[in-house]
């Protein structure tokens, strides 16, 4: 049974930092890649950040270019998002996903493309 859980969310301060974690079993971790979505009240999920199996190749949003930067250890099974320089427009639930194999730079941002999921943690960030 695969599990994915998210931690790391809290309320933070504009401009502060965070770094969500997602902790994955019951899936070979280092045959998937790995992606963060959004989801903020009334709006769609949005795919932020891939990462490739290896953790070579991450792709990223513009929003959040520069300022959040996707990784992720294989031996511990384990993603990561670091969050910097937080904005009011970041609050959501985060949420993590997994597919199997090679990811497409071109859709990886649709929450279809993937095939599992973690149940979500909330960022908060106050002005």
């Amino acid at each position: 049974q695969v599990q994915m859980v998210e931690s790391g969310g809290g309320l933070v301060q504009a401009g502060g930092s965070l770094r969500l974690s997602c902790t994955v079993s019951g899936l070979a971790f280092d045959d998937y890649a790995m992606a963060w979505f959004r989801q903020a009240p009334g709006k769609e999920r949005e795919g932020i950040s891939c990462i490739s199996r290896g953790g070579i190749a991450t792709d990223y949003v513009d929003s959040v270019k520069g300022r959040f930067t996707i990784s992720r250890d294989n031996a511990k099974n384990i993603l990561y998002l670091q969050m910097n320089n937080l904005k009011p427009e970041d609050t959501a639930m985060y949420y993590c996903a997994a597919r199997a194999g090679v990811y497409s730079s071109h859709v990886w941002r649709s929450p279809q493309y993937f095939t599992y999921w973690g149940q979500g943690t909330q960022v908060t960030v106050s002005s």
